[in-house]
Parts: structure tokens; sequence; C-alpha cells
């Protein structure tokens, strides 16, 4: 298989994977490299994410490095096999590869969990909210990269469209309701739009009223992306210079604390709804 001198973050998370496994077994890479018959440096290779890993070697791998967990390690299987290039691929080379690796995130979660304290949530945006959002972006965009961006933006909420649509749940924040990206208008439509998605089976929006007061990460716009077994959990983070992902044990328990937080103090699911239609109706 041909290496890839820009992994994505889902190749250089199997990567990892594999790495982590091997040094729980206290194997060295010349022993990985021996057991699939390559150069040592390609182990180093896979465990970077810059050289791809079939499903087989995989399966080698965490045979010999006495994985007792199947379901782990079929998960990692799932991830190293082949497939075609999803949607996301078309922006490959216009957009900055962060937004490509949330897409790809977000589509092979199996839930999806967000929190937000100023912005809406990004895949329950209109285009006109979208547009407002990436038009107040420093250093200012052009018109062809906003419009690129919403595209990509509105293509993401395919995880909640399709056949098998990702479970999710967003913790909203009272400010962020408050906030008009775009003018009057433009966020009343984003509040009533919110609130039409929220009515789905699938998808849970929870508000989060200004009366609770402090709160924990206040400030982060959070993504949890829970894998096909936890230790694949993923977080992401908003940045100045980019999204963050993060899986270390301690970052993902920090970040679940974080939003089971938020559940106990936001609002049930009806009674967020109606709160968003009163500040949708006074504006």
């Amino acid at each position: 298989m041909p290496s890839s001198s820009t992994p994505t973050e889902r190749q250089k998370r199997l990567g990892a994977e594999l790495r982590k496994m091997r040094i729980a077994a206290e194997a060295t890479t010349a022993y990985a490299a021996g057991l699939l018959g390559i150069d040592r440096t390609k182990i180093s290779n896979m465990e970077v994410g810059v050289r791809p890993i079939t499903p087989a070697r995989v399966r080698t791998l965490a045979c010999n490095y006495a994985c007792p967990d199947a379901v782990y390690v079929e998960a990692l299987v799932e991830m190293a096999e082949q497939r075609e290039h999803g949607w996301w691929e078309q922006y490959r080379g216009t957009l900055p590869s962060g937004l490509l690796d949330i897409a790809e995130l977000e589509w092979h979660a199996a839930r999806i969990r967000t929190a937000q304290t100023v912005h809406l949530p990004g895949l329950l945006h209109t285009d006109g909210y979208a547009r407002a959002v990436f038009g107040a972006v420093l250093p200012e965009l052009s018109r062809l990269e906003i419009e690129l961006r919403v595209t990509h933006r509105m293509e993401r909420q395919q995880v909640l469209d399709r056949e098998s649509p990702v479970p999710y749940v967003g913790y909203v924040h009272e400010a962020a309701l408050h906030m008009q990206f775009g003018g009057r208008g433009v966020t009343r439509e984003q509040l009533l739009h919110l609130c039409h998605m929220s009515e789905r089976e699938h998808v849970d929006v929870r508000v989060i009223p200004v009366d609770r007061g402090a709160f924990p990460g206040a400030g982060h716009a959070l993504l949890y992306a829970h894998g096909a077994v936890p230790q694949l959990d993923t977080v992401q983070l908003d940045s100045a210079h980019g999204p963050e992902f993060m899986h270390a044990h301690a970052q993902l328990a920090k970040y679940r604390a974080h939003l089971d937080w938020m559940e106990d103090a936001s609002l049930p699911s009806a009674e967020s709804r109606d709160f968003i239609h009163t500040i949708a109706r006074q504006i």
C-alpha cells in the first residue's frame, strides 16, 4: 500500500492504538516487524499513520501482542479495512484538513455529544447562520472560502439525515441563543430550525440556563465522538489555530465528566425547546 505524508486523524488514531497495544505487550518494533516480515521503519510509519495497514496485519499483531479484548481488536480491524473515499475527500486541497477530519470523525461515530457556549451546534446550522459565523473569522476569509466552508458544513449534516443516523445530543448554553450572528432575522430562523431539528427522535438539544452559574470547561466548544468501543472515543476542541483531537484516557474521562455535568444542569428536551422558542419570539 502507498504511504501518505499527510495521514488523516483516523489513520493516525489507528496507528496510535497499535503502538499502545505493542507497548502494553512490551514488544519492540523489531519484534513487530519480524511478525509481518517487513522493515522495522515500516512499523514506525504504521504507528504514526503514514503507512496503511491491512486488517489481516492488525489481527496478526493483536494476536501476538496477546490483546485480550476481541471487541476492541475487531473495531481496529474495521478501521483498517479499505473503503471508498468519504464525501469529505472532495474538499481536500481546498479546505483545511482539520475540517475534513471532523467530518470523518462524525461519520464514523457511534454517538455524538457537543457543548456550545457562543455558537450554536454546527450540525444544526442553517446556511445563513453558518455563513455569518464564517464571515466573522480572522483573518478574513474570501467569499469563495466562506461558501466552501458553508457547503461543507451543510454536507456534514448527512450524519443526521442518512438511513442510520448518528444519535446526537447538543448542550447549548443560553448565552449562545442570544448571540445574533447574521442579525435578528438569521438568528430567529436558526433558533426555529434548532427547535425543528430537536423534534427528531435521534436529536436531543438541551439548554443550560444562565442561572445555573459557573460550569466546567467554560468557553470551550466541545465535540465528543463515541467510538465503536469506549477505548476509541475521541474529543475534538476548537481553537484559534484549528481543531484539536484528543484521546488519552485521562482526557476522555475529563470531558465525559464535563458533559455529564451539563446533562444534569440542562433543561429537559421539551423545556429546552420551549425555552428556545421563547427567545426566538423575543428577537
